[in-house]
C-alpha cells in the first residue's frame, strides 16, 4: 500500500454529498411516495438526458444565467450542459415529440439538475427533485390544482407544519408598466422586493423619476402578506387592467383551494416576485417551520413551451428531495432502514442445498443476510446482536438450527 494517500482521493466535490444506508432508504422511500402521489393523481412519468446542447437553456425565457451551468464540449460539435433544470427538456418534449398528443399534458419527473446556485443559502450543485408539469391549460383551476397537489405531496410524505406561499408576477409587471420602468430599473426593484429589503428599496425609489403615488404602491408590495384580505389591500394601490386580472386571478386560485380544504396550509404574498421572463403569473414556494429557504416552488410559465415552436400555457412545480429529508428529520418523519430477517451460517460442505435455502427465504419475502466467517472476527451471535438481526439459521452437516441471538 502506499505510503502517501493523495487527498483528493478522499474528498468529493464542493456541492455534492455521499448518501449513506439511512439517508438512501428514505430518500428512495421519498420518491417512491411521490412517484405513487404523482401516478394517482394522472400524472405520467417522463425521464430527460442527463445533459443537453447549451441552446436548450438560452432562450429568451430562461431562468438561469449560462455561468451557472455545467458545461463541456463534445467532440467536433457544440457546447453541451448538465442539465441545470428539467422543465425545459420537458417543454421541448412537450413541443416535438408529444404535439399529437391530447391535452392537457400531465407529466411528472424524478431526477437531478447541476448547476452553479450562489444565491442558495444550501449551496448544493446537484440538486435531487421530483416534480410535475401540466401542459396545456390556461384555467385558474390549473394553477389550483397543481398547488393541490404539492401541498397533498407533502402531507403524504408525513410533513404537516409547512405553509404554500402564493404570488402573482403579474401585478408587479403592471405596477412597474405604469411606471415606466425601463428592465433594467424593474429588475432591480424586482430582486429588492422579492428579498423583502424594503429600506434598500424605498432609497431605489427615492432615485426614480415616478410620481410620489408610485413609489408607495411599489413600497407597498413587500408587505403584501397575508390571507385573502391581501388581495383587497392591493385592489385599492392601483385601477391598471393588468394588475387587476393578476388579483382576479389569485382570488380565483385561492378560492379554489379554500373550497378544497387546504387554505390553511396557503398564504398570499404579492412580494413573492421571481424571474420576469421566466414566469407569467402564478408562483409558488413551500416553507417548512425551523427551515430558512424553499423545499419547493414553481409557477406559471406560459411563454415557455413556444420557443419550440408550440404555443402551450403551462403550470408546475418541483421538490427538492434532500430538503425534504432535512424536514422529515426535524419533524421525526424519518425511518432506520430494515435489518435483515434471518443471519443464515452454513459450511462449504453444504453450500448448494444452503444456497438453495437461502433462495427459498428471499423467494417468501425475507431479507437473508450470509455469514462469511472468514471475513469477520466475531461469532454469528455477537454479529447478529450488534445488527438488530432476530434470527441465526445455521446449517451444519444436513441439520438446520433456528437460533434467536
Amino acid at each position: 500500500m502506499n505510503g502517501l494517500i493523495n487527498k483528493w482521493m478522499q474528498q468529493i466535490p464542493e456541492g455534492v454529498q455521499d448518501s449513506l444506508p439511512d439517508e438512501c432508504y428514505n430518500r428512495r422511500k421519498i420518491e417512491d411516495r411521490l412517484r405513487r402521489i404523482f401516478y394517482l393523481s394522472g400524472y405520467d412519468e417522463i425521464d430527460t438526458p442527463l445533459f443537453e446542447y447549451l441552446d436548450l437553456f438560452a432562450g429568451e425565457t430562461a431562468s438561469l444565467k449560462q455561468e451557472q451551468m455545467y458545461k463541456f464540449f463534445e467532440p467536433g460539435s457544440r457546447i453541451m450542459v448538465l442539465r441545470p433544470d428539467i422543465t425545459m427538456p420537458i417543454a421541448r418534449i412537450a413541443a416535438t415529440k408529444m404535439k399529437a398528443y391530447p391535452l392537457p399534458l400531465r407529466l411528472s419527473y424524478i431526477g437531478s439538475v447541476y448547476r452553479y446556485d450562489y444565491q442558495s443559502r444550501t449551496r448544493q450543485r446537484e440538486i435531487a427533485q421530483a416534480g410535475i408539469e401540466l401542459l396545456g391549460s390556461r384555467k385558474p383551476e390549473a394553477d389550483a390544482e397543481v398547488i393541490a397537489l404539492a401541498v397533498e405531496s407533502l402531507l403524504g410524505l408525513g410533513l404537516s407544519e409547512f405553509q404554500m406561499d402564493i404570488g402573482q408576477v403579474e401585478f408587479f409587471k403592471g405596477l412597474v408598466e405604469q411606471a415606466g420602468l425601463n428592465e433594467e430599473q424593474s429588475e432591480g426593484l424586482r430582486r429588492l422586493i422579492d428579498q423583502k429589503n424594503s429600506l434598500a428599496l424605498e432609497m431605489q425609489l427615492k432615485e426614480l423619476n415616478i410620481s410620489a403615488e408610485t413609489k408607495n404602491n411599489l413600497l407597498q408590495i413587500p408587505v403584501l402578506f397575508g390571507g385573502r384580505e391581501v388581495i383587497r389591500s392591493a385592489m385599492v394601490l392601483t385601477k391598471t387592467e393588468r394588475c387587476i386580472k393578476a388579483l382576479q386571478n389569485i382570488d380565483q386560485v385561492y378560492r379554489q383551494l379554500e373550497r378544497y380544504g387546504l387554505s390553511k396550509y396557503i398564504a398570499i404574498d404579492l412580494g413573492m416576485v421571481q424571474s420576469l421572463n421566466y414566469y407569467t403569473g402564478m408562483i409558488f414556494r413551500g416553507m417548512v417551520r425551523d427551515m430558512g429557504y424553499p423545499i419547493c416552488g414553481g409557477g406559471r410559465y406560459d411563454t415557455l413551451v413556444s420557443e419550440f415552436g408550440a404555443d402551450l400555457p403551462a403550470t408546475g412545480f418541483a421538490l427538492e428531495t434532500r430538503q425534504l429529508l432535512i424536514a422529515l428529520d426535524r419533524q421525526k418523519g424519518l425511518e432506520p432502514p430494515p435489518v435483515s430477517d434471518v443471519l443464515f451460517v452454513y459450511d462449504s460442505v453444504n453450500d448448494v442445498e444452503g444456497y438453495d435455502m437461502i433462495q427459498r427465504l428471499r423467494k417468501g419475502g425475507q431479507r437473508v443476510e450470509v455469514y462469511l466467517s472468514d471475513e469477520n472476527s466475531v461469532s454469528a451471535e455477537e454479529l447478529a446482536k450488534s445488527k438488530g438481526i432476530r434470527k441465526i439459521i445455521r446449517l451444519h452437516a444436513g441439520e438446520i438450527q433456528e437460533i434467536i441471538p
